[in-house]
């Protein structure tokens, strides 16, 4: 079932989070104040997840592998989802 969380939320984060906050307990005590996950949640869910995981899963320990995975999930959440195409003719 894990595993299943995990494909989702690469594909539809928003999804995700949604189904983590309705059918479990994954964010209580992970923020004091409910800004940042909502913002989290418009702009750039990817990077809230990996920051949750790293909360509770490493106990908010930010060694190397977890800033570079931040840093990665907040490229994808970030980066244009269109390109500009080029003209033809």
């Amino acid at each position: 079932m894990p595993f299943l969380i995990f494909i989702a939320a690469l594909f539809i984060p928003r999804g995700a989070i949604v189904f983590l906050w309705l059918f479990s307990h994954w964010f209580e005590g992970v923020f004091d104040t409910f800004l940042w996950p909502i913002l989290g949640f418009l702009f750039a869910p990817l990077t809230l997840l990996w920051y949750t995981v790293v909360i509770r899963v490493y106990g908010g320990v930010w060694d190397t592998l977890q800033i570079v995975i931040l840093v990665i999930t907040a490229l994808i959440d970030f980066s244009p989802s269109t390109r500009k195409r080029k003209k033809s003719g």
